[in-house]
């Protein structure tokens, strides 16, 4: 079977490799579409580092089942599925508290171990998440759009809130269909115009460009004087983490979902005299992916207007040189690894969700902040 490989650094190739075989509780999956992450560029330019090589990219994905046991989910060969691909030990302190998101051991395909850039691959059967009717490029989206789905999940949005997303790549646009989705409304700042425009085309109330303005005196002017209630630090940037904290309502909340990398240096005691309540955010949980696919389905979101370019499995090399080059026109880049075979039920899929969330009405959620 066809395999993608990151040799080193800058080095990336197609290769073959043997078809592997399910144990038991698995399944073998032929993969349809992947997205490529942050992580997997990271990867491929050698500034990840949990990243290992040689190694096989991608945790962004929908796939079609080949095999599959009989199983309490109702699964069965030829349906189109997504997976949860963070593999916990089930053993450490986080793992047995519930939360399985950040375990003390977490491996993340495509990251600390092989991912699914292949043609086929097996996968625990509980990880796998039909697909109820999504088409599979839709499905490869859920994963990323999982990441922002959690971090605004993890604390109460209210209608009233006024919520500033810092950074409008695909992870701060997920955060901002999210925040749009919980009954917020949502500004989103950035540098690049094209960015803004996604923004405002997925429900942002309002933008602000940081390079044409001064973020918080902006800021003070959409609310007021008081600053905003929830801050998303959506770019891993010491000086957006330094905006939020700036731009927070005294009592505010900042919730980070940015990957740092590099050190912040500043006064704690503004956190102190603000009384900021700052969350980190990680991964995702089982319960995040059945919000969002429940959300895709509702027909409220069309995830298909992130997507800025579909590659063939052959040409990864050409999506990942045009992402690593990005000039911020790209949002999010599919690789499609094998062709659904009803290519007609595939875009009638996406055209059946096809309607903008510019007006969108809130969700109604449980007191665990659930879609119900």
């Amino acid at each position: 079977m066809k395999t993608v490989l990151i040799n080193k650094p800058f080095e990336i190739s197609v290769v073959e490799t043997e078809k592997p075989t399910p144990s038991e509780g698995e399944a073998l999956l032929q993969v349809l579409y992947c997205g490529i992450c942050g992580a997997d560029v990271a990867s491929f330019t050698g500034n990840q580092p949990f990243t290992t090589y040689p190694r096989i990219p991608g945790h962004e994905f929908s796939a079609r089942i080949v095999e599959i046991p009989e199983n309490s989910k109702g699964l069965k060969a030829g349906d189109i599925v997504t997976c949860n691909p963070y593999f916990n030990c089930g053993k450490c302190y986080s793992c047995k508290r519930g939360f399985v998101n950040c375990c003390t051991y977490n491996q993340t395909m495509g990251v600390q171990r092989d991912g699914s850039f292949r043609d086929y691959i097996v996968m625990p059967i509980e990880r796998i998440y039909p697909g109820r009717g999504l088409s599979a490029k839709e499905l490869a989206l859920v994963e990323p759009f999982t990441i922002g789905w959690h971090a605004l999940s993890r604390t109460q949005i209210k209608p009233s809130d006024k919520v500033l997303v810092v950074g409008a790549g695909p992870i701060g646009l997920f955060a901002t269909i999210s925040a749009v989705a919980k009954g917020a409304r949502v500004y989103v700042a950035d540098i690049l115009d094209g960015r803004l425009e996604k923004a405002m085309h997925f429900g942002a109330t309002g933008t602000i460009n940081s390079a044409k303005t001064d973020i918080l005196e902006e800021s003070m002017k959409i609310t007021d004087g008081n600053g905003f209630d929830v801050c998303v630090e959506a770019c891993g940037s010491s000086v957006t983490f330094l905006n939020c904290i700036d731009c927070a309502a005294f009592a505010g909340k900042i919730i980070l979902i940015g990957n740092g990398k590099k050190e912040t240096t500043f006064l704690h005691s503004i956190l102190l005299k603000k009384e900021l309540n700052v969350f980190g955010s990680r991964n995702s949980y089982p319960k995040d992916f059945e919000a969002v696919i429940d959300l895709i389905s509702s027909g409220k979101v069309n995830v298909m207007d992130m997507v800025s370019d579909v590659y063939p499995i052959d040409d990864t090399k050409g999506a990942f040189d045009a992402l690593t080059h990005n000039d911020g026109s790209l949002s999010k880049v599919l690789i499609e690894v094998n062709k659904p075979e009803d290519s007609i039920s595939e875009s009638a899929s996406e055209e059946g969700r096809s309607v903008k969330i510019l007006k969108m009405k809130s969700f109604v959620y449980n007191s665990e902040n659930e879609l119900v």
